[in-house]
């Protein structure tokens, strides 16, 4: 059978199962396995186990849980409700400082915590019905949440770039630098629109009479308030800036960090919100046992699945087949994206990278493009399939939130954003800087 045969038939099996309901993991290992004994010598299902744990063992996946429990340590307390509490004290004075500060929020808690559910649960809890209580419309409320918490898997520590870096055998501290200038674009993108919006509804609001309107209540918060929402702030603030300056200032490897950080958060969330009790401990480390378990397995299927696929020589063949079209420079980018946008209708980020990551890579490669660059990007490009349908996790998450607010509200208040990580995108292709200044100038002469 050619390889062109088999990696449509194996294509068809694993879309088949996903189609179906079946859990990722449990699709691309049973994929995996099946064509193992079918194509593959009868002693390479012993190997099964051996592969899985080979594959597995890297030190950068070794963050993934790490991180995750720094996550779940500040998710499961009110930290993002005290964060979000405090910005918004202290933006109240700018037009629409209300929705720039559930931006500004959500980037924070994002850097902080690594996760988009994580964060859209955490800032839209508060911000969420504050802004509608403040009169924003439910729609605009929700999609500025569900936009602003895809940050959690540009901004590091990111767990989708750490699966990149394993993937494309490309510097995870590079990457997680590159996503910094990106992770700001967008923060500045989606702030201006909430300023703009903010001017639309109130005009709207003054234009139609509704003088009682509660956009048009002009809040204000004394010295004393804003300096009284900074004591629960400021630790958290200090933590994700030694975090940063331990990792970008060459002073631990990501997997310490990782660590470090997970430690001072626990401890963190001890003191200042009393997390020291058994009751109180359990959530924290259940979501990060459950979180961890299912990701590394989907993780180590998802590899067994790359396996295969090059012990058959599917993705070597199609990569191939793709550099034999001699598509132009562009082009070619523009075709592997647009079937990431297309996999993002029905696949979480994670298993975009480790199932296609075998066979773009190379043509990527081949023609020249900067594979951390090319990371930041796909990465934004993987943020909009967390806001749109049918998949659209972060929908889920404020609809769980907000559940009197329809589903179709919630996705036509999105798509302004998914319009502005169009625009980023674009941006990062004309100016690379943006995402590549960074890490060329930290890494230099290393």
């Amino acid at each position: 059978m050619s390889p062109l045969t088999l990696g449509l038939a194996y294509g068809g099996a694993t879309l088949a199962l996903l189609f179906l309901g079946m859990p990722i993991a449990f699709s691309l290992g049973g994929v995996a396995t099946a064509f193992m004994f079918f194509f593959m010598p009868a002693a390479s299902l012993d190997t099964i186990t051996q592969n899985v744990y080979e594959e597995m063992a890297s030190i950068t996946l070794l963050t993934i849980p790490l991180f995750i429990l720094k996550g779940a340590a500040i998710g499961k307390s009110r930290a993002g409700a005290d964060l979000y509490g405090a910005l918004h004290a202290w933006f109240h004075r700018i037009p629409g400082g209300l929705g720039v500060a559930n931006v500004v929020a959500c980037a924070l808690f994002a850097a902080m915590a690594g996760s988009s559910p994580a964060t859209c649960a955490a800032i839209g809890s508060a911000g969420i019905p504050e802004m509608r209580r403040r009169g924003y419309s439910p729609g605009f409320s929700a999609g500025l949440i569900a936009a602003g918490g895809t940050l959690g898997i540009l901004l590091p520590p990111s767990i989708t770039m750490i699966l990149y870096a394993v993937a494309s055998e490309q510097s995870l501290g590079k990457l997680f630098m590159a996503g910094i200038g990106p992770g700001l674009l967008l923060v500045f993108l989606f702030s201006t629109y909430a300023v703009l919006r903010y001017g639309v509804e109130k005009r709207h609001a003054l234009a139609n009479g509704l003088s009682d309107h509660a956009i048009l209540d002009d809040q204000r918060f004394t010295l004393r308030q804003k300096m009284a929402a900074l004591p629960r702030v400021l630790p958290f603030l200090i933590l994700l800036g030694g975090v940063m300056i331990a990792l970008y200032g060459g002073l631990a490897t990501p997997s310490e960090t990782a660590g470090l950080g997970a430690l001072l958060a626990l401890v963190l969330v001890a003191g200042i919100y009393q997390v020291f009790t058994i009751e109180r401990l359990v959530p924290i480390m259940t979501s990060t046992i459950r979180e961890s378990t299912m990701l590394m397995f989907i993780i180590g299927m998802s590899l067994l699945y790359s396996y295969v696929m090059s012990y058959l020589h599917i993705s070597q063949s199609a990569a191939e087949a793709i550099v034999n079209l001699h598509l132009s420079h562009w082009f070619l980018l523009l075709s592997i994206l647009g079937m990431v946008v297309v996999l993002g209708f029905f696949l979480p980020p994670v298993s975009i990278i480790l199932m296609t990551a075998p066979i773009i890579l190379p043509p990527l490669r081949a023609a020249g493009f900067d594979l951390i660059w090319f990371g930041v990007i796909m990465t934004v490009v993987m943020e909009m399939g967390l806001i749109h349908p049918p998949v659209g996790l972060n929908l889920f998450v404020i609809k769980n939130i907000a559940p009197d607010i329809p589903l179709s509200q919630v996705i036509l208040g999105v798509l302004p954003f998914v319009g502005l990580m169009m625009l980023a995108v674009v941006l990062l292709c004309l100016l690379p800087d943006i995402a590549l200044w960074l890490p060329q100038t930290l890494y230099r002469g290393r």
